[in-house]
């Protein structure tokens, strides 16, 4: 998907998602979104900038926002599923995060990305 196209449905869905979810305890606002062409872009400023691998988005604590990866995009139910996705880690403790990677839980075991992992089977919720 181009940029334009995802951040059409990005305006389009948002506002529902944070009525719906509404604010964390641990940030002070709902998180910005941002869309970049991949992690290298974002991170060098760059827009043309490539790299081996890049995830389809990631949540910030530090910077309180959800960098969605607009190539990595595939349809309307795929940005919805990964904003809920991100939404949830923003929801989370960012100390806990952290934390239970350094008890040894891996992205296919941690409990936080678990929890996000399932948030996802509500994308029907604000597609419409």
């Amino acid at each position: 998907m181009t940029r334009k196209e995802v951040n059409k449905i990005v305006k389009e869905v948002y506002s529902k998602i944070e009525d719906e979810y509404g604010l964390s305890k641990f940030q002070i606002c709902t998180p910005y979104i941002e869309i970049h062409k991949n992690i290298y872009a974002k991170y060098s400023g760059i827009e043309d900038a490539d790299g081996e691998e890049s995830p389809e988005a990631e949540f910030d604590s530090d910077e309180n926002t959800i960098y969605l990866y607009y190539p990595k995009m595939k349809s309307k139910r795929h940005i919805v599923e990964t904003i809920l996705h991100e939404y949830r880690h923003y929801l989370q403790s960012p100390i806990w995060m952290k934390r239970y990677y350094k008890m040894g839980y891996e992205y296919s075991n941690h409990p936080y990305e678990l929890q996000a992992i399932e948030e996802e089977k509500n994308w029907k919720y604000f597609v419409n």
